[in-house]
């Protein structure tokens, strides 16, 4: 029988899902495109907005508790079998990617331990022994979540507790070591050469990074011994996450300036704790940077391999995809989802893409599922304050759709065009399927249309 998900589980995986490699890399991200005024004015557009988006899951687990999956059956629901698949489609790539870039940063991180400057061993995680150690991790973790996702849950739940030690620890020497001189030196950012409106945009793809993954108590209601629980883990993990990072990013502008903050290398709160605390600063980071991003990554493999197999229930992945195994695991989508990152860690090998080129595709295919979250309650909704908070999250959505900007839509495009076989021969092997309505036939004529000259732009 298959053991449910307590109120603690479900927290720890959110939050382990947003805490990871992201946190670790935070101050030179930040400090690279932005100032400490737009840090301000970006992370409390950023705030209110996840805080909406949050409560937008927790409203949904409450008023349609039978809707298991969130993500993909909200949409589904919603705006139809094909909007619905392709929400399922954009945050199964997004985790995908997301789970190779942390993968990547792992063994970045173990290079601080083995790499010297006569040798390069791992690197910034994309030499081949990088992606021999990587892929090695990958199939361990791909059998112990074959042995059930409680288990891998359970695991997730002391990972999360451990990397609370290290951040906890760097965030109380830069709170001694904060000067405010520091943190005032070139407040708006004349020295970026970018207006203070444009910095603000810079950031809104980096605060969403940091937040992919506020919906995993969602992605696995399903699993939930009670259904208020979902809920409640979602908003209480954002809420912790939130404070670690604006505690995180605003702190280390007060130890280095924000130019030699941007110069840091990743993970660059390593480069932080080096000055703070002298060379034994690095160890404790890249050690915690480990534990934090396998948790991570063990969090975003469950809600990976989840999404596959609830959307092949509904029809709208293959129904090969809906096994599970004698101990409740969706074995099936789990060795697809893991075959796909194995193809994206060769990839990473041959081009030498690194954590930054990642994070940027992963931000990208979650816009539209997110979106998609906040105009279902806004079309669902009855009570005056659930129209609010459902509107809010909408607008937030729109936002960061303006503000990822078009290259990032037209690479959208391109990545979400292939999932359309993937939904035709699902509606085609379907018992008693219907044929397409003349909505999906515009929408799919539509993106197929978009397709060649997003195609001919990026390759330009």
């Amino acid at each position: 029988m298959e053991k449910k998900l307590g109120l603690s589980a479900l927290t720890a995986l959110v939050l382990s899902s947003m805490l990871g490699a992201g946190v670790f890399s935070l101050p030179q991200n930040m400090a690279a495109v932005a100032s400490p005024a737009a840090l301000l004015i970006g992370w409390a557009i950023t705030g209110v907005g996840i805080v909406l988006l949050a409560f937008t899951l927790l409203i949904l687990s409450r008023i349609r508790p039978d809707l298991d999956g969130g993500i993909f059956t909200y949409a589904r629901e919603g705006f139809g079998e094909l909007i619905g698949f392709c929400s399922a489609w954009g945050y199964w790539l997004c985790a995908v990617i997301a789970n190779v870039s942390y993968l990547v940063i792992v063994f970045s991180a173990l290079s601080f331990f083995t790499d010297t400057p006569s040798l390069r061993l791992f690197g910034d995680g994309n030499t081949w022994q990088a992606i021999l150690g990587a892929s090695l991790l990958l199939w361990l973790f791909h059998f112990l979540i074959l042995r059930g996702v409680q288990t891998a849950a359970s695991i997730n739940l002391a990972a999360t507790l451990a990397k609370l030690l290290p951040l906890g620890l760097f965030i109380a020497l830069a709170a001694v070591m904060f000067k405010s001189d520091t943190f005032s030196l070139d407040f708006t950012g004349r020295a970026l050469g970018a207006p203070l409106a444009e910095q603000v945009k810079n950031t809104m793809l980096i605060t969403l990074w940091v937040f992919i993954g506020v919906e995993g108590a969602v992605v696995v209601s399903a699993r939930a011994r009670n259904k208020r629980d979902v809920g409640r883990a979602t908003l209480l993990a954002v809420l912790a996450a939130l404070g670690v990072y604006l505690l995180v990013t605003l702190l280390s502008l007060g130890v280095l300036s924000r130019p030699e903050l941007a110069a840091l290398r990743n993970p660059s709160m390593a480069g932080l704790m080096v000055n703070m605390m002298g060379p034994w600063g690095e160890v404790v980071i890249a050690a915690g940077l480990i534990v934090s991003v396998c948790g991570a990554w063990l969090s975003w493999t469950i809600m990976a391999a989840e999404v596959p197999l609830l959307a092949a229930k509904y029809g709208a992945f293959p129904r090969a995809l809906a096994h599970q195994n004698a101990r409740s695991a969706p074995s099936a989508s789990l060795w697809l989802t893991n075959i796909c990152v194995q193809a994206g860690l060769v990839l990473i090998w041959l081009t030498g893409a690194d954590y930054g080129t990642l994070l940027t595709i992963a931000s990208g295919m979650v816009l539209v599922p997110y979106l998609l979250v906040g105009a279902f309650l806004l079309k669902i909704a009855r009570r005056p304050l659930h129209r609010a908070v459902g509107i809010g999250a909408a607008v937030y959505g729109l936002w960061l759709l303006y503000a990822s900007g078009p290259l990032q839509l037209l690479l959208s495009v391109v990545l979400y065009a292939p999932g359309l076989l993937v939904f035709l021969y699902a509606r085609r092997t379907r018992a008693g399927h219907a044929a397409l309505n003349r909505l999906e036939r515009v929408l799919i004529g539509l993106l197929l249309i978009a397709v060649f000259p997003a195609t001919w732009i990026l390759m330009g």
